[in-house]
């Protein structure tokens, strides 16, 4: 495509792209949308909650066979065996870590091929959705937060919630069931989820398209003009061109995920839930992901925030860590933990010294910092921006096309991810290591 005009090159780009994946996002999850639109049909005439509960259980089972066909039996079996464990454990008060520990074992022993890694991978995100849902209505059962040890039906209508089987998002077993009493249609609901929908199909075209296409097109010329100019800058070009080319990967799998992001909050909204009512005001507010804040940090603790609202949510209110850190994913958490808590205290330090808003999250107008809008205060703030950018894009890069054909074992994923840090000279790693002795320094 670099051959052609640019005219030349954004027609094909609209024929040959741009349309084609927006058909293609659309004919995979109509279906769900509508499955969705009719649950909160069914929910508004008025049924008894036995049958709303089957209805929902009775979505996401369909859902379920369209995306994962018959491997759908492995979600159905964690399902059946968090209600097996709740049940046994109606009567402690340790229903939480008990359940955790049994859903931990599960997940651990699926990561570790009980059955194959490709089909597992594709439904990992469901499983996840389900041991969330379910350590969490463990722990509200612990808290007294759900006063009523939930039937069956009604626990496999929140685990199966058509709404948030497929692409999440997490929500409470209290939200469920707000979302079963059916609140009126109104031109908010309308509108949020029209609008959700729409943005998620330009993230789908921005991943598919803009960024994997954009890119090759136009860095080869910039490189060719660069070398021309100046032949003794070869590795400078050839270094600036690999960050380019690893920021097109950070950028498409940053917009896959806003896509999934806006997906979940279109289905979610659709199917009835995700609504904040304060007296008489009824908000479809739902948000999953603040895409500007990732792709324009303040820090790396507002990317770990935004990525994923409700499962920061989740996490800070169950204290539940996943443990599926193998291989490159170890690699990753290491180096994207160690960024961000590095920053956290560096930040804060800073803070103490300068007397200036300097810290990884906006202080609150009325702080009692002396320093708050000098130039020199939006300089250090805005350094701290780009190197949160220059950190994802080192971590985004493993993440291109070319995992596609590479082995899906551990060693081959540990392979690709040290060739692609060794291109980028392990830069991120230096300046973490660079700002920890900067910390010790100052502290």
């Amino acid at each position: 495509m670099g051959a052609l005009s640019k005219q030349q090159f954004f027609q094909e780009l609209g024929s040959g792209c741009l349309l084609p994946t927006v058909q293609h996002g659309l004919e995979q999850v109509w279906q769900l949308l509508l499955v969705c639109l009719v649950c909160r049909l069914l929910w508004r005439l008025g049924l008894p909650s036995f049958l709303k509960h089957l209805s929902t259980v009775a979505g996401g089972f369909y859902t379920l066979y369209l995306f994962f066909e018959l491997h759908m039996v492995w979600v159905v079996l964690l399902s059946l065996l968090c209600y097996l464990i709740l049940f046994l454990c109606r009567h402690s008060s340790s229903r939480g870590p008990f359940l955790s520990i049994t859903i931990l074992i599960y997940l651990l022993l699926g990561e570790l091929h009980m059955m194959d890694t490709t089909t597992w991978h594709k439904m990992r995100g469901s499983q996840m959705v389900v041991a969330m849902k379910a350590v969490s209505l463990a722990f509200d059962l612990d808290k007294g937060i759900v006063e009523k040890f939930p039937s069956p039906v009604e626990f496999m209508g929140y685990i199966y919630f058509v709404g948030t089987v497929i692409f999440g998002p997490w929500i409470s077993f209290n939200s469920y069931m707000d979302a079963v009493e059916s609140r009126k249609f109104s031109v908010s609901w309308f509108l949020k989820s029209v609008f959700s929908c729409m943005k998620s199909q330009l993230c789908l075209v921005i991943s598919n398209c803009i960024a994997p296409y954009l890119f090759p097109y136009f860095i080869p010329a910039f490189g060719d003009k660069l070398l021309r100019n100046k032949k003794r800058k070869m590795s400078f070009v050839l270094l600036l061109i690999r960050w380019l080319q690893a920021y097109e990967n950070t950028l498409s799998f940053h917009f896959s995920n806003y896509f999934v992001s806006y997906l979940g909050e279109t289905t979610t909204t659709l199917a009835g839930a995700g609504f904040t009512e304060e007296k008489d005001n009824l908000k479809w507010d739902l948000t999953i992901a603040k895409p500007l804040n990732v792709e324009f940090p303040r820090s790396m603790v507002e990317v770990v925030t935004s990525w994923n609202l409700p499962m920061s949510r989740w996490l800070n209110t169950y204290v539940f860590r996943k443990a599926l850190k193998y291989g490159s994913f170890t690699a990753i958490i290491l180096t994207y933990t160690a960024s961000a808590l590095l920053h956290v205290m560096l930040r804060k330090r800073l803070s103490v010294i300068l007397n200036a808003c300097v810290l990884s999250k906006r202080c609150p107008s009325d702080c009692k910092h002396r320093h708050k809008k000098e130039f020199w205060v939006y300089l250090i703030n805005g350094t701290f921006s780009m190197l949160a950018v220059l950190h994802l894009t080192y971590l985004g890069s493993i993440f291109g096309s070319s995992t596609d054909h590479t082995d899906s074992d551990e060693g081959g994923m540990a392979s690709h991810t040290i060739e692609k840090w060794t291109q980028l000279s392990w830069t991120s790693h230096w300046l973490t290591f660079g700002l920890w002795v900067l910390y010790r320094l100052i502290l």
